[in-house]
């Protein structure tokens, strides 16, 4: 899995932003850099490298209940993130259903369209995480 600088630097980022927002962030942000580590991990669990066409139902599963999380995250929380999260995380759950229709989108653009909005849910999750960050340190609780 981390055989490309490119797989290597997307796993650095996701670190940083995840650790980032358990040790900056209040609880909506733990919870998310919660969801984002424990939904990266399990990708690497049900995800077929080798399979590169139809739908890959395990990860398609996994986005649904991401997508679950972050839509309960913006539920509870009074923060902007959230909907932007789970907006971006809708955006790959469409990304599968377009495969399973059998649009045949070509699978590099499927892999870019889960990229680019698993980066988009962690700048997301680091401008929480900022914006938790701020108000802490203006009200002298930080």
């Amino acid at each position: 899995m981390f055989d490309t600088i490119y797989s290597q630097v997307a796993a650095t980022v996701g670190v940083i932003v995840v650790a980032f927002a358990f040790l900056k962030g209040d609880e909506p942000e733990r919870v998310g850099g919660g969801i984002y580590a424990i939904g990266a991990l399990a990708a690497l669990l049900v995800q077929e490298e080798t399979r590169l066409y139809g739908v890959q139902a395990g990860l398609m599963i996994l986005d649904i209940v991401l997508l679950a999380a972050y839509a309960a995250v913006a539920w509870k929380s009074r923060r902007s993130w959230p909907v932007w999260a789970s907006a971006l995380q809708s955006l790959a759950v469409m990304t599968h259903v377009l495969t399973m229709v059998d649009v045949r989108p070509p699978m590099v653009a499927f892999y870019a369209v889960i990229n680019l909005a698993n980066y988009g849910v962690l700048l997301a999750l680091t401008l929480g995480v900022l914006q938790a960050w701020r108000d802490r340190r203006a009200l002298g609780l930080e």
